[in-house]
Order: C-alpha cells, then structure tokens, then sequence
C-alpha cells in the first residue's frame, strides 16, 4: 500500500507525512528525482536555495505535472528554506535598533519562487538561528577574513527575521505558512515571546540515535508545532555507519518483509511527524514510499537504540567550521559566540 498520511498543521493545511529531500542532490540528477517522486505519489517536496538545485527542481516539477496523470500545482505542499548563508546581508537576524540594516526577506523569496518558477510556497522555513556577515554577492558560505571559518555576525538578532519587515509580514499569496529549523525550544520561545507568532513547523535532524523525545519533540508536542525530521537514516557526514545497517533494523525489516528504509521512515512518521528522505534511485523513490504498519514492540526496540542522545548535524564541526553554540553540546561549548534571541 502507499503512503498517503497527511496531519492538519496548525496553519489548517495538511502536510503529507512522507516527503521527498532534495539534499546532497547532484547535478543532473535531482531533476529525475523529483519528477520520479511526484510519479510514484509522493506530495511533499523539501527544498533550499542552499542546495543549488532549484532550478533542476523546477525542470522535475514540470514534467510530472505535465505526465502525471490529474496532478496540479495545488496537490503538492512545497517546503523551501530561507538561505542562512546566501545574498542578502543578514538574512538570518536583524539588529532592531538598527533598521537600515534589515534585509529584504521577501525579495529573498522571490528569487526562489522564480528559480521554482511557482507563485507560492506552502512553508517557508528559516534554516538556521544564526547571522552570518557578508564577504561578497551571491556567495553562499561566508568566511572570516583569514578564509578559516564561517563570518557569524554576533551583533544581530533572531526576533528581526520573524518581526517587522521579515517572516512575518510575507504576503499569503506567496507563502501560506512560516516555520523554522534547527531551532531549540529556547529559540522558539524567544521569537514568540516577542511576536505572538508561533512556527507553524520545526525541521530538525531527528532519527533512532538522536529521538530528542524528552526536548524538542515534547515541545513541539505542547505548543502544536509540527516536527519535520532529516536525517532519517543516521548522519552520513560523520563516517559512522548509517542506522540502515543497524542489526535491530535489519531484523525488523526481515520480519515484517520490508526493507530498513520502510522500517525507519515508519518509525520517523511514529507519532503524527513528517520525514524527508532524499534518492535519486527511481526504484528505491518508489521502494521508501511503500507504505509499511510498525508493531508497537517494533516501536519500542527501535527507541531502545537512542537511550543515549547523539547529535551529529553540530555546525561547530562543519568545513569551514561554524564558531557558534546552537545546541549547547560538548563539542560546542568552547564556541565564541552563542545565538542572540
């Protein structure tokens, strides 16, 4: 059976549970990803200008919409992200005392909804709670003037992006929801606070090694904020094996005749959130998007492998590393400088 689970978000749209990544995508092959996902049923793409493949997006949208038999523009709840590194000075954060300084968010939009060639979005998501200084136009990773690490920009503010001239005040007939990712609760309540605007979603790198049940998914819980996760299968930047390969998946996936992809995008949609795995591979695109029922039991085995909290997706590790505290981890914690709510 396919998938086709759908959850209301607190915008009053439904947003498929399964989507389809466009992350890590090369070149000539998003293009026939995409298209080869809309094909097999999928109905929620996840995009981001700083995937550079927008354009090869928009040529895969295009050509299923015009073989697939009944679909239309409407069908499809499409995700881009807000650049946290790209053209415009501080996109992420705005120094409130120090307007002259904002950026022109919307402008921003426009140039990804003209790379997609669409009118609007259904989310538009801040990608990171970080401002980053601007060394050169249309660059997409700033560095410091030694070329050694990403520019943070310390003297800005997260609330100036979802306030005043940003997030917020984006036109409906160009985005008809805002979110956020990689936001801590604490972040999340700092723009709140200051806007009564909550996100409507928060995409976060979540999968067996790294439940974050207790923290951001019970809060997201409690504040009726909807959880995205990427990552599903384990963090393949960090050369640890990906959880694809775990014995306890591949046992489950043998009993229950499926695959370890199945099992693991069951278990991420366990509890009303959504997942976006990304392939390029037509049979695997139709093969993760096999709809499969996990047992309670399986459930339960599957938690049992996170008893122990592992984030890989910790910027202070990127190349070039970024020299910021964002989720207050070990390996963060020497970081100079922290985000400024």
């Amino acid at each position: 059976m396919s998938s086709g689970n759908r959850v209301t978000l607190s915008s009053g749209q439904e947003i498929p549970t399964l989507g389809y990544g466009t992350w890590q995508s090369s070149p000539g092959e998003v293009s026939t990803g995409v298209y080869e996902a809309l094909k097999a049923g999928y109905r929620h793409l996840d995009l981001a200008k700083i995937y550079e493949n927008q354009v090869e997006v928009a040529q895969g949208i295009k050509k299923a919409l015009a073989e697939v038999a009944g679909l239309k523009r409407e069908h499809i709840f499409i995700v881009s992200v807000l650049c946290s590194i790209c053209e415009n000075h501080l996109l992420i954060g705005i120094d409130l005392e120090a307007m002259e300084q904002v950026s022109d968010v919307e402008k921003t939009l426009d140039k990804t909804l003209e790379e997609l060639e669409l009118d609007y979005l259904d989310l538009y998501l801040i990608h990171w709670p970080v401002a980053f200084q601007k060394t050169s136009d249309n660059q997409l990773s700033p560095i410091d003037k030694n070329g050694k690490e990403v520019a943070i920009d310390n003297s800005v503010r997260l609330v100036g992006t979802w306030k005043g001239l940003s997030m917020i005040n984006l036109p409906k007939s160009k985005v008809r929801a805002i979110g956020v990712s990689n936001f801590t609760p604490e972040h999340i309540d700092g723009i709140v606070e200051a806007t009564g605007v909550t996100p409507v979603v928060n995409q976060v790198e979540r999968h067996p090694l790294l439940q974050q049940n207790e923290t951001l998914v019970k809060y997201a819980k409690e504040k009726n904020i909807h959880i995205t996760a990427y990552s599903a299968f384990g963090n393949n930047d960090v050369g640890a094996p990906l959880l694809l390969e775990h014995p306890s998946i591949k046992q489950i996936a043998n009993e229950l005749s499926a695959t370890p992809a199945q099992v693991l995008l069951a278990w991420a949609q366990t509890g009303g959130h959504s997942v976006i795995p990304k392939s390029v591979t037509p049979s695997r695109i139709r093969s993760n998007f096999q709809e499969i029922k996990l047992p309670d039991s399986h459930v339960a085995t599957i938690n049992a492998i996170g008893n122990q909290p592992r984030r890989y997706n910790i910027p202070t590790q990127f190349v070039p590393p970024w020299n910021i505290n964002i989720w207050d981890e070990e390996l963060e914690k020497a970081a100079a400088n922290s985000v400024l709510v």
